[in-house]
């Protein structure tokens, strides 16, 4: 975006169109750091009802409000708009999810005949500007910026069943609707609308018609790969030859600049690139450049196999790490043949990726979507679009085209397939340690359980060098891999290298003691998260364990426990009743993590150790309240977990009243059984109105191993014979349901799928969970011996993971330390110890705190994919003691 847009203010457009039409007194004005609200002073406002979205370029933005003020300020309607034209650039970005791009302007009117009118009003007002189509709405007119859609005017959002917070409307009898937010128009179905039919609404899903669509005169589609806000990629055929074709959309003024170009210029830039390839067998061949409907379209010779990133999963999970290495090894040196490749023919590729470079059956590679390649003789596009991880950053800063940019993204692709990732060092305050300095220490951790060969870490490095001037060039690169040392074998991966030592605590104690002030100083009990958490996967209760304040909660309590640190009694006296104000316990949700009596455990021992009597009455009569009725039986949503929680308590308190509830868990989920031919399960069922409806899944967070789990425990107090014969039974499936690679165990999600990642949620650390358990209660090494291969699952897949508990190296430790105390072996102490020293490889220090990325590279605090899942692993790595949200054998 160049400088002279920039200097436009949105803000004092309003302003002087407010004292231009003399209309100050009738409106006020609020702004926050995206939006600027304009309301009418005197009326009421609507809960719902039909909306108008008015989009814009950031080149079109100052004249598309200027002349839809001279419409709104007449009326009494409220509206909001993006509050700068760097808000307008991000909502048109091609990052911006479909169901929120492009709406610069949101109109609230007051009845259905005033949408109409300002509706008409506004199309005549901009017509003729620029701005993209808003995808969830529909169009008032062709090419018209004016769009419409029946939606909520205020933010009431409601608990789905899933757990999630989400928006919600009102049918017409009150009863409440999800106001789902997507990339298509879909009013409900009592929803009249006001509007004249001047465009042909698309189908509404699921009404797709029959007859196929053909681009072009040409191209027949067939399926959709993929659908971002800049366009689809699709698959289909080429009805000339029958050849198989891709096909690249760029929808108009998306990632539009000042100078009014945007993704379709990329898509222009795309296929000249192709044409100067044409023949090399570097990259597809373009067939055609065309436009359809006012958008653009490439089509382009399918490339048989897989991208890169799905080579790298697939192939490590169907061969092992002993044999992917060497595989690994020839598939970089094929990559720094192809990045040398391009460079020799002038080409500087600026987004080179594992998901731009296409595996063919035959090991032969190719680029793909080339939209941000440029001849070195051509006038570069904009530079700032790019691949966190895989960019170079100066390439994120707007730095001049240069090929040792490709270098960087060459070494970040080559760590991917090496190490199953690149690390996702967050920026630190101050930035006092060199980003590649922070590599260097992680590329360490991970060298012996990768048994990486001599120089391919300085190879890696080089290619990354902070310094554009320093970094290897391919030739470098290449020599680097011819001189590696690949007769060198280290010890086994599973097998730690060194006993840790007082230098591995002393690190560990030091992260403790940054997360502890990093939640010590986050906490915020006047706003309506007590703890900030990512919200990327969906925002649940901000009061339970899985994103809430209750997760946090038991961490801290935990580490009060150990450490009698004299800032935690207020702060966890606070915390509990911020939670206790917060939590309704007339009819609570069920589960352990999405439920209320997960809350409840937390609550519980949190008023317990500092002594609060009203935490602790809080605490029962929540967990006593009679539940809402659930469909769902696992341990986050359902009944196992509620019955799990009881089971806390009853052991605490020894009131009976948990014990029955216990037992009545039990007996339910003893019930619900299902046996069929593929083993014994509870599949989540179809009135959860879930996308997880009717699937049987085998991990722990949401299917039979914590299911059976919480049945083996709950075995010991009711003394049921059917309750440990269903646990055993639940065991013997997921042993036969073991896929063998190696040493190492792994489990599919699902029985028959192909096995999954090694996690708590779905994979070998969360069923080894169980099956240690199973093998402790029995003496049976039928479940003993696939819990111990489970961990040497964990530990191939180490450099590959998160760091969280529900996806990560946090869950997975803790599963290596249920193995340390079951067996007393200390190589699975050991082993956690190792994925410790790969965890701390990724931490982030910020004044004075330490700080984690979650999944999305975003900073968390929450249990399951944040610093209180992570602060559990490490304290009890140092401490000893229980495992966060498991009950001890009794008997």
């Amino acid at each position: 975006m160049t400088s002279h847009t920039t200097e436009v203010d949105l803000e004092d457009l309003l302003r002087q169109a407010l004292h231009a039409m003399g209309t100050d007194a009738r409106w006020t004005v609020e702004a926050d750091e995206t939006w600027c609200r304009v309301a009418p002073v005197a009326g009421t406002r609507r809960t719902q009802g039909w909306k108008l979205h008015v989009s814009a370029t950031s080149a079109s933005a100052p004249a598309v409000l200027t002349r839809a003020l001279r419409v709104l300020l007449r009326e009494q309607s409220g509206f909001k708009f993006a509050r700068s034209l760097e808000q307008v650039g991000a909502l048109n970005s091609r990052a911006t999810p479909r169901g929120s791009s492009g709406k610069f302007i949101t109109v609230y009117p007051r009845s259905d005949a005033e949408a109409a009118g300002l509706a008409q009003e506004l199309h005549a007002a901009t017509a003729g500007l620029a701005g993209p189509r808003i995808l969830s709405d529909q169009p008032y007119a062709v090419r018209s910026l004016v769009h419409y859609r029946y939606g909520a005017f205020v933010g009431r959002r409601r608990l789905s069943k899933d757990g999630l917070l989400v928006w919600f409307i009102e049918d017409p009898d009150g009863n409440p609707v999800e106001d789902k937010r997507t990339g298509q128009y879909s009013p409900p179905s009592w929803a009249v609308c006001p509007f004249p039919a001047t465009v042909p609404a698309v189908p509404r899903g699921g009404e797709a018609t029959s007859r196929p669509v053909v681009l072009g005169g040409r191209f027949a589609v067939r399926e959709a790969i993929r659908q971002t806000n800049k366009g689809g990629v699709y698959r289909g055929s080429d009805a000339r030859t029958g050849a198989g074709v891709v096909i690249k959309e760029a929808r108009p003024h998306v990632e539009g600049d000042a100078s009014g170009g945007d993704v379709r210029d990329w898509l222009r830039g795309e296929a000249r690139t192709l044409e100067r390839l044409k023949d090399t067998g570097l990259a597809p061949e373009a067939l055609a450049l065309f436009e359809h409907g006012g958008h653009l379209f490439l089509a382009q010779e399918e490339v048989p196999g897989v991208t890169l990133r799905t080579w790298v999963a697939e192939h490590f999970r169907d061969v092992g790490g002993e044999h992917y290495r060497a595989d690994a090894l020839a598939q970089v040196g094929r990559l720094v043949d192809l990045v040398a490749a391009a460079h020799a023919r002038g080409l500087v590729l600026r987004d080179f990726t594992p998901a731009n470079v296409m595996v063919r059956p035959d090991g032969e590679l190719r680029l793909i979507d080339l939209e941000l390649a440029v001849h070195e003789d051509e006038d570069a596009l904009p530079s700032r679009v790019g691949t966190p991880g895989f960019s170079a950053p100066e390439r994120l800063a707007d730095a001049p085209v240069r090929p040792s940019a490709d270098y960087y993204s060459l070494g970040a692709t080559a760590c991917f397939v090496l190490a199953g990732k690149v690390p996702n060092l967050l920026a630190e305050e101050p930035a006092d340690t060199p980003t590649e300095q922070r590599l260097a220490a992680w590329l360490t951790a991970c060298t012996r359980p990768l048994r990486l060969p001599d120089g391919v870490v300085d190879m890696i490095l080089g290619l990354m060098r902070d310094d554009p001037a320093e970094r290897w060039d391919p030739h470098r690169a290449r020599e680097a891999l011819r001189r590696a040392d690949r007769a060198s074998r280290p010890r086994s991966a599973a097998e730690p290298s060194v006993r840790p030592g007082s230098s591995t605590g002393a690190a560990v104690d030091d992260v403790v003691a940054g997360l502890v002030d990093h939640l010590v100083e986050s906490m915020t009990p006047g706003d309506d998260r007590l703890w900030p958490v990512s919200t990327q996967a969906g925002e649940s209760d901000p009061c339970t364990v899985q994103q809430g304040a209750a997760g946090v909660l038991a961490v801290m309590t935990r580490y009060f426990e150990v450490t009698g640190d004299p800032r935690l009694p207020g702060l966890l006296s606070t915390a509990g009743h911020w939670i206790a104000d917060r939590t309704d316990v007339r009819s609570p949700r069920p589960g352990l993590h999405f439920g209320g009596l997960g809350t409840a455990w937390a609550l519980y021992d949190a008023g317990r150790v500092v002594d609060d009597r009203r935490l602790v009455d809080h605490a029962v009569e929540l967990a006593l309240a009679p539940p809402l009725v659930t469909p769902h039986h696992d341990i986050t949503h359902g009944t196992a977990g509620s019955g799990l929680a009881a089971l806390h308590l009853w052991q605490r308190t020894g009131d009976t009243r948990f014990a029955d509830l216990v037992v009545d868990a039990a007996d339910r989920l003893t019930a619900a059984v299902r046996r069929e031919p593929s083993g014994v399960g509870w599949a989540v069922p179809a009135e959860a109105d879930s996308p997880e409806g009717g699937k049987r899944y085998l991990g722990f967070a949401h299917g039979t191993s914590g299911i059976g789990c919480f049945l083996l425990a709950a075995a010991d107090l009711s003394k049921r014979p059917e309750h440990r014969e269903l646990a055993l039974e639940v065991g013997e499936f997921l042993v036969a349901d073991a896929v063998r690679t190696g040493e190492a165990a792994q489990w599919p999600a699902q029985s028959g799928d192909v096995p999954t990642a090694a996690y708590w949620c779905h994979g070998a650390a969360g069923i080894g969970t169980f099956l240690v358990r199973l093998w402790q209660a029995t003496g049976d090494d039928r479940f003993g011996d696939p819990a111990r291969r489970g961990a040497h699952a964990v530990m191939e897949r180490a450099s590959r993971s998160a760091l969280t508990q529900c996806h990560g190296l946090a869950g997975n430790g803790d599963f290596l330390l249920d193995l340390a105390e079951a067996t007393g072996d200390p190589v699975h102490r050991d082993m956690a110890e190792e994925l410790a020293r790969l965890l701390l490889a990724e931490r982030a220090h910020r004044r004075g705190h330490v700080v984690f990325p979650n999944e999305y590279g975003d900073v968390s605090t929450s249990w399951s994919d944040g610093s209180a899942g992570i602060l559990a692993f490490l304290l009890r790595l140092r401490h000893a003691g229980p495992r966060h949200w498991m009950v001890a054998r009794q008997g």
